[in-house]
């Protein structure tokens, strides 16, 4: 059985339905958390993850929000609050994909693509902070993507957007340093999740063989990361972003 080393804390995971998010919902719980599982559309899946929580012994709900609307964002929040309390974990998951060259990228796309990717996760982290400025205690984790580090040119939108993610999480991790939050990012490479579904088999051989660890990545390789720097044995780690890529990006 997995230590408590989260018990007495609430911990919001947003897109916490399915692929990584679901997996951090779940590896929290294990670790004591009680655990809000945010998803926009999939009610199913969200109530599933619920379920993979209270089968764990902790408290858990399913809370509905688009992360790039304002209204919905704070809403949501005052429901975790109700429900759970205070936010003390925060792990910015949600994000939306798309695999298109730079004449099909047009400004829907960069518009919807910055406002989940980036808006969202600046949105979710306002909506929190204060409170935990006034508690003295915080540990957020941003999801943002080895998209970030190398020229992807069929996701322009997509980079730029985890790119930003980046900037933001060392700023605002200074920004907050005196008040004990710390601030992370994470930055996948390809990871076993639906994002795979109908990528050509081919495409799929070619990046496990550009990967020196030979495997795509789990979920969980994702989630443990995440339960590390949310965790007190990451104590002196703040703003940075650490690649989980298999070897296949390595910094600097």
């Amino acid at each position: 059985m997995a230590d408590q080393e989260f018990s007495g804390r609430t911990a919001l995971v947003t897109g916490g339905s399915r692929g990584i998010g679901r997996a951090c919902v779940e590896i929290l719980a294990r670790h004591g958390a009680s655990v809000a599982v945010n998803y926009r559309a999939n009610v199913d899946a969200a109530q599933d993850a619920v379920r993979a929580v209270t089968a764990a012994g902790q408290r858990a709900i399913a809370v509905q929000a688009d992360v790039a609307d304002e209204r919905q964002v704070q809403s949501m929040i005052e429901t975790v609050e109700q429900e759970l309390g205070p936010v003390d974990l925060l792990v910015n998951n949600a994000g939306v994909f798309h695999f298109v060259d730079h004449e099909a990228t047009d400004l829907a796309i960069w518009n919807q693509t910055m406002a989940c990717n980036l808006t969202g996760v600046f949105l979710v982290t306002w909506a929190v902070k204060q409170k935990m400025i006034e508690r003295g205690f915080g540990r957020i984790v941003n999801m943002s993507s080895i998209s970030a580090l190398r020229a992807r040119p069929n996701s322009i939108a997509y980079a730029a957007s985890k790119a930003g993610v980046t900037g933001f999480t060392k700023s605002v991790a200074q920004a907050l340093a005196g008040h004990n939050i710390r601030i992370n990012a994470i930055a996948p490479g390809l990871i076993d999740t639906d994002i795979l579904d109908g990528v050509e088999q081919s495409t799929l051989s070619r990046i496990v063989e550009d990967t020196p660890l030979g495997r795509i990545g789990t979920p969980e390789d994702v989630a443990e990361l995440a339960r590390f720097l949310l965790s007190e044995q990451s104590r002196f780690i703040t703003g940075q972003t650490i690649v989980v890529s298999g070897g296949r990006v390595m910094l600097p």
